[in-house]
């Protein structure tokens, strides 16, 4: 064959092109070689999960790993431009190599993602330390907290804290303008609720005492409570000589006495039992009132034998005498009889008592002494323990005879007079009311008056009329009561009718799975649970599920104005609760709860109340420390996040039973120990 070209080979064209092609590919290979050994190469983590002999997860790691080498020799011609060099505080630390094996067991996990990235059902969380105070600066102005596309989503600085003189503050009964403008205070006035404006409410965090300490647990704290926590010694003066409370080094000690019981409580409630056997604590009588308080001591005792005591008392010239109660974890709250109706339902309590409580029950006609009526439930007891019932000094025995002549025309029978405690038992039904005589005096209540409307609501000098069908007297005894359907049920003013009992059963259901599933993935048992507060409770079923879980707790049952008075069915279960309006604050102390929960709250009240406001209420009530889980609609979950950091809460967002694209989320937040 004839060459190409006049048979020389190297001149062909085609042979140039292709030697030039393999010269250059060899040069930039060689360069590729060099210059990729200057830098120490990734480390490559597979996604997939290769079953090993040991069941280990594996990594792959480059062989070059580890080793050093001179990049100068590399890029020594290029051109740079030099830059001052850094400062030694700035280099960061390199980053420690991994290790090439993982020993087994040495995973530690943190939350509730395990190493593989699946859900977890067990975690630990970690605990309250008291001693770890934080510095918390002032600042209340918005703040652009992220970008999202070219649009701006708007947080919330820091609240400040507020003035250390604030620290027992009560914004509703501590308004002293308001209480300064009165027309009249002859009647207490100064002590029911005068709210500050909406504008002028509480805007900043209201601090703890120096010194405060976590709380000492339920039961030990029936009898000592830290002196830091509530530094007041003004009750010790005044009452330690009855054996209400004393001073002990860094603590304040209770007794169990009272000024009409000084050698003890215990003592004390074995007399009314047997004074009226009927009675009969922790089964016919399962929730009391006790008026005038003192620091509780007789609710306190009554929790040993089941009953659960509501204990009330004015902020007054004793005006810590709740705080006290709280502290020691039993159920208290601020009330003062005087203008308004106490903000419980009609046959709320089995037993009202009242020991040496300075309230003068036959003032205005019998006012007052109708306000325990209309809450006494039919066939309940009312026990007074007072001079009038045992001193023979004039003006006392015209006490007792005027008390006498109430309760008579109140229908009241005077069960058992003994030593300086009368006890009387209020009907089963109006058949005495209707058989009064013309003109007697107090008349009965219109049969249009609902005796269940306490918010904002006047007194009313008239006898509570009892259900012609007998609702609310005719419970089982505890603890049936409180998965039976009570009949009061049926007398709520809501939506449903028929299907009211199914809603009741659906309700308790749900928060006892709920709380099963609080106990299993949050580790709930290993909380401090004690005082707890149910902002939106429905019928009771949290709270009735915690008691059938048998957890060492009481629950304040809220039931809020903008929806339907649940409040009868509740105390029929046996449990305690009160109406609140949550665009204003509540009646009690600082630092009362250990947890706070509020299911489909905010979603609701936000169409009324601000939610800055409720938030900060809900840290004044909260102790350090303690926790308030929220429950409620994704609509709301952003702006409450914003705002429980702005006040210093450690928050995590957490998923429903019902999984990642269900409406509904948690917000799990902490309080933490805030310093200004």
């Amino acid at each position: 064959m004839k060459l190409l070209n006049n048979g020389d080979p190297i001149r062909n064209p085609s042979f140039l092109t292709i030697s030039t092609f393999v010269i250059v590919s060899c040069v930039f290979f060689y360069l590729g070689m060099n210059w990729s050994n200057g830098y120490q190469q990734l480390v490559f983590y597979t996604s997939r999960q290769t079953p090993t002999a040991s069941g280990a997860a594996t990594i792959a790691i480059s062989p070059n790993f580890n080793k050093t080498f001179d990049v100068s020799s590399v890029i020594a011609n290029n051109q740079t431009i030099d830059a001052a060099p850094p400062s030694q505080d700035s280099v960061p630390a390199p980053a420690p190599a991994p290790s090439a094996f993982l020993a087994p067991g040495s995973i530690k996990t943190f939350g509730i993602v395990d190493e593989n990235g699946t859900m977890a059902e067990e975690f630990e969380v970690g605990d309250y330390d008291p001693e770890v105070v934080e510095n918390w600066g002032n600042g209340s102005d918005p703040e652009v907290v992220d970008s999202i596309g070219g649009s701006f989503r708007f947080g919330i600085k820091k609240f400040k804290m507020c003035r250390e003189a604030m620290r027992e503050y009560i914004p509703c009964l501590d308004n002293e303008k308001a209480i300064r403008n009165l027309k009249s205070t002859k009647n207490g006035e100064k002590f029911e609720r005068h709210c500050p404006k909406k504008d002028q409410g509480l805007n900043c965090l209201v601090p703890a005492p120096k010194g405060y300490r976590t709380p000492i647990p339920w039961p030990k704290s029936r009898d000592e409570v830290w002196f830091r926590n509530v530094p007041h010694t003004k009750l010790v003066e005044d009452k330690g000589g009855q054996n209400w409370i004393s001073v002990d080094k860094n603590k304040f000690k209770f007794p169990g006495g009272g000024t009409q019981f000084i050698h003890g409580a215990d003592q004390y409630l074995d007399q009314i039992a047997k004074m009226v056997p009927d009675i009969a604590f922790g089964r016919h009588t399962r929730v009391v009132l006790d008026v005038g308080c003192g620091v509780a001591s007789f609710g306190a005792y009554l929790l040993s034998r089941n009953v659960i005591t509501l204990s009330i008392a004015p902020k007054d010239v004793h005006e810590n005498q709740i705080q006290f109660a709280l502290e020691r974890g039993v159920p208290a709250m601020v009330a003062a009889f005087a203008t308004r109706r106490l903000l419980y339902p009609s046959q709320a309590f089995d037993l009202i008592h009242c020991s040496r409580c300075r309230i003068n029950w036959t003032r205005d006609d019998g006012i007052l002494l109708l306000e325990v009526n209309r809450m006494l439930r039919a066939g309940g007891y009312f026990a007074w323990a007072a001079q009038p019932v045992y001193k023979h000094e004039e003006n006392l025995e015209e006490q007792w005879t005027e008390m006498v002549n109430l309760t008579t025309r109140l229908c009241w029978e005077l069960v058992k007079k003994e030593g300086y405690i009368a006890i009387w038992k209020k009907p089963l039904n109006n058949s005495c009311y209707l058989n009064h005589k013309a003109g007697t005096g107090p008349p009965l209540c219109d049969p249009d008056d609902d005796p269940d409307d306490v918010w904002y609501v006047d007194l009313k000098a008239c006898i509570t009329r009892l259900p012609e069908d007998g609702y609310g007297a005719n419970l089982p005894t505890w603890p049936g009561r409180l998965q039976n359907y009570p009949d009061r049920l049926q007398s709520i003013r809501m939506d449903a009718y028929i299907s009211r009992k199914e809603l009741f059963k659906a309700e308790y259901k749900y928060w006892k799975e709920i709380i099963d599933g609080y106990y299993r993935a949050l580790k709930w048992k290993n909380f401090r649970l004690r005082n707890v507060l149910d902002m939106r409770a429905v019928f009771g079923g949290f709270a009735a599920a915690l008691a059938e879980r048998k957890v060492d707790c009481w629950v304040l049952n809220v039931v809020p104005v903008s929806g339907p008075n649940t409040l009868p069915v509740i105390y029929d279960r046996g449990l305690i609760g009160v109406m609140h309006d949550w665009c204003e604050s509540f009646d009690t102390y600082p630092r009362t709860y250990d947890f706070i929960h509020a299911a489909g709250l905010f979603s609701i009240e936000r169409k009324r109340c601000n939610m800055s406001s409720i938030m900060v209420e809900m840290d004044r009530m909260l102790r350090p420390g303690g926790r308030a889980y929220i429950r409620d609609s994704i609509i709301v979950m952003d702006e409450l996040q914003e705002i429980a950091k702005a006040m210093g809460w450690r928050v995590t967002l957490r998923t429903t039973a019902e999984g990642p694209h269900a409406s509904y989320r948690i917000l799990t937040c902490e309080k933490r120990m805030l310093r200004g």
